[in-house]
């Protein structure tokens, strides 16, 4: 049974991590699972980020009329991201979910200042192939760990520089066939439970009632505005569960 506390947080992150796709086009993993971890633990916060992540990222995917062209720039890319993912599930299984609660904290950090610095690096068509794969790579392991989807796949797809409704489109690409590969990799490992399944469920309609919310801003507030908040909010929520989540691992060992 699911206790009226759980549904209430989550109900309001979904809306709050909605408001931010909407906006953004990207954020419902990272704002989700951020503020779920203060909460909850890693592995159930990722179950109940499935439904609202998948249904809201086949939407964002199928937008745009771009479907077919960045299918074929990005294929290796969404390849490699969604084949490695079970590798970084495996470590759910094998190393203490504190630490990797404050992994998730790092990734927030090193995601945060890398926007908010304006970094961006340049991939040459001739590379994208090779540098696809590889980053691919990296973005599934980081996946199956944390549950972000966004380092470094999201830096990848700015470097190709697609223009901007085929970025949006392809992020919403990488994290739909990501988040099914998660989903899947939680299942194989057991993480997946029928309250956690119904919680998340439940959860996609606030998840879609804030990306309306977040679509509506869009066209009222500077996103450059909009970005610095989110990226600020990200990066103390990231240096929160670092130092909670490690000092809670200490504690387990002492």
């Amino acid at each position: 049974m699911i206790d009226s506390y759980t549904i209430i947080i989550a109900v309001g992150v979904f809306i709050i991590a909605g408001i931010v796709k909407g906006v953004l086009g990207l954020g419902l993993p990272s704002i989700s699972l951020a503020l779920l971890t203060v909460a909850i633990d890693l592995p159930s916060a990722m179950s109940i980020m499935l439904v609202p992540s998948l249904i809201t990222n086949i939407w964002q995917a199928s937008v745009g009329g771009n479907f077919k062209v960045t299918l074929i720039r990005i294929w290796p890319l969404l390849l490699f991201a969604s084949g490695t993912i079970w590798i970084g599930a495996l470590f759910l299984t094998r190393i203490n979910i504190f630490f990797l609660s404050a992994l998730l904290g790092v990734v927030l950090i090193v995601y945060s200042l890398i926007n908010l610095a304006g970094f961006r690096f340049i991939i040459e068509a001739r590379n994208e192939l090779l540098v696809g794969g590889i980053l691919g790579c990296i973005n599934g392991v980081i996946t199956g760990m944390t549950g972000s989807f966004a380092v470094p796949g999201v830096m990848y797809l700015q470097a190709i520089k697609l223009k901007r409704d085929a970025l949006i489109q392809a992020m919403g690409m990488l994290f739909m066939v990501s988040t099914f590969a998660l989903g899947m990799s939680l299942q194989q490992y057991k993480f997946l439970s029928f309250n956690n399944g119904l919680l998340s469920c439940l959860c996609l309609f606030p998840a879609i009632v804030g990306m309306v919310i977040g679509q509506k801003i869009r066209s009222k507030l500077p996103e450059t505005t909009f970005r610095k908040v989110l990226f600020y909010s990200l990066l103390v929520l990231g240096i929160y569960l670092l130092v909670v989540k490690m000092n809670h691992y200490v504690n387990h060992f002492q």
